[in-house]
């Protein structure tokens, strides 16, 4: 089944809640623990447990792994398996883009099933031109996965690329939404190739219906409503799958304090529809 189908199944039977493991230095001090591979697996595990049977979508940050190095890739390897073991999808949180072999690399080792990393969907950067993640994209839709485009990012630095235009006049933001929507076009139901807008980024004028997934996130800690999201995203609201991550992990250590907080944001999104 296509990864845009079994998105769309996710969130009918768990409702909107895509829910972050950041594991970054404060929140294992927050929760009393080392910031060694030792705090980081008791870290993730227990965000894996209390959540992986909640939410629709888990989306782990590589990096917070990759820093501890390669025990650090062993504990993600087991967040990814974990979650799959509890019903959830995973979306890897990478952002990851290159050009020739080198996607195509990156696009084994995240999309294709064969890799101990492989995720039912992952975050990819298109700022070295659209074209380039093409090798991501082919792999994905070849495994029925998905990959979801930065395109409106949420950080103040965002806009000093992705408000620039292009030479007919289109803003690269709106470029890569124009590329996206053509990805998607024809498909029957909700397309595998996503975009990435941030709760955050006050209100814009692009078509932000790709008839594909729209991971948001920055809702909650980092100042996102969900009233923000409806403003924001007009008709397309249909597609969001909205993103939280400290807000919910900051309740931890305690398991039923985590499932309590991402029960408490899945109620909150379900106003979306």
């Amino acid at each position: 089944m296509r990864f845009g189908s079994r998105l769309t199944d996710a969130i009918a039977r768990r409702g909107r809640l895509c829910v972050g493991i950041d594991p970054h230095p404060a929140l294992l001090e927050h929760w009393g623990t080392t910031d060694s591979a030792v705090g980081l697996e008791r870290f993730a595990m227990t965000a894996v447990e209390a959540l992986g049977d909640l939410a629709a979508v888990v989306k782990p940050q590589s990096a917070f792994f990759e820093r501890h190095g390669s025990k650090g890739v062993a504990v993600l390897e087991k967040v990814i398996e974990g979650c799959r073991d509890q019903g959830a999808l995973v979306l890897l949180d990478v952002k990851r883009g290159d050009i020739g072999s080198t996607a195509q690399a990156y696009a084994d080792a995240y999309l294709d099933p064969t890799s101990p990393l492989a995720a039912d969907a992952c975050t990819v950067s298109p700022f070295l031109g659209f074209g380039s993640l093409d090798p991501l994209i082919d792999t994905a839709l070849a495994h029925d996965a998905g990959v979801f485009v930065l395109a409106l990012t949420s950080n103040p630095e965002g806009p000093q690329v992705q408000h620039a235009t292009v030479a007919d006049g289109r803003t690269v933001a709106g470029a890569i939404l124009d590329e996206i929507a053509t990805r998607n076009a024809g498909v029957d139901g909700l397309g595998s190739v996503g975009a990435v807008v941030g709760a955050t980024i006050d209100q814009t004028t692009e078509d932000l219906d790709v008839n594909g997934p729209l991971l948001v996130p920055g809702i909650g800690a980092q100042g996102g409503t969900v009233e923000d999201v409806r403003r924001i995203f007009g008709t397309a609201v249909r597609h969001v799958l909205p993103s939280s991550s400290r807000e919910i992990l900051g309740a931890g250590p305690d398991a039923t304090a985590l499932r309590e907080a991402a029960e408490k944001a899945a109620a909150s999104f379900s106003v979306l529809g």
